[in-house]
């Protein structure tokens, strides 16, 4: 007597299969989104409340110059722009295929909106912009820019907790220029920064999980 396969046997593993090698590309290039998310974080926390703490009436427990809170936030977010390019070209390695686009186009998009928001600023300056509003503009500018690409990444690779961080971003984006300067520095580190390391460390966890 004869075994026979039938044909939806057949199909079922092989759709389980294509599973199997789906969930473990999406973990391939998942795996550097936790660090960019720590780099993220630990850039707006440490930037911003130094930018809070440059203001008179910002941190009450000291000052800081601007002229050193404003260089030391600017190379704190062109690193973390630099560190965003790096990971995303890795992003793609080992991968081929749509996934291999999608990765890289991902990783690239950090380092080229983060440039297009801060040209954008520098250009407003320029044609009269005063610093008060500069310093409303930029937080919530760069804000916005993390908000849509985990946004996109959410969709991309449809992880719920990079919606969920995606929209806080966007709503603190949103909500801190009413806080006014430097007041919205303070929100933008503790709920923007904080935001991000939490993030990291709930996505760290649950890629080890499933791996």
């Amino acid at each position: 007597m004869t075994n026979t396969v039938e044909p939806h046997d057949d199909a079922a593993e092989m759709l389980a299969l294509i599973t199997t090698q789906q969930r473990k590309v999406d973990q391939l290039m998942l795996r550097p989104i936790p660090w960019m998310l720590g780099i993220w974080g630990a850039a707006w926390l440490v930037g911003f409340l130094l930018l809070w703490s440059a203001y008179p009436d910002g941190n009450p427990m000291f000052t800081i110059p601007m002229a050193v809170a404003a260089p030391v936030f600017a190379l704190l977010i062109a690193g973390a722009i630099a560190a965003s390019a790096i990971i995303g070209a890795r992003l793609s390695r080992g991968v081929k295929g749509e996934s291999n686009f999608a990765g890289a186009v991902y990783g690239i998009s950090w380092s080229l909106c983060g440039i297009a928001f801060a040209a954008l600023g520098v250009g407003l300056i320029a044609n009269g912009l005063s610093q008060e509003l500069a310093s409303i503009y930029f937080p919530s500018a760069f804000s916005l820019m993390c908000g849509t690409l985990y946004l996109a990444g959410a969709a991309l690779w449809r992880q719920v907790s990079q919606l969920v961080l995606g929209i806080i971003m966007l709503v603190v984006g949103a909500v801190a220029p009413f806080f006014g300067a430097p007041t919205n520095n303070l929100v933008m580190a503790i709920f923007g920064g904080g935001a991000l390391l939490i993030a990291a460390v709930v996505f760290a966890v649950r890629l080890r999980q499933v791996r």
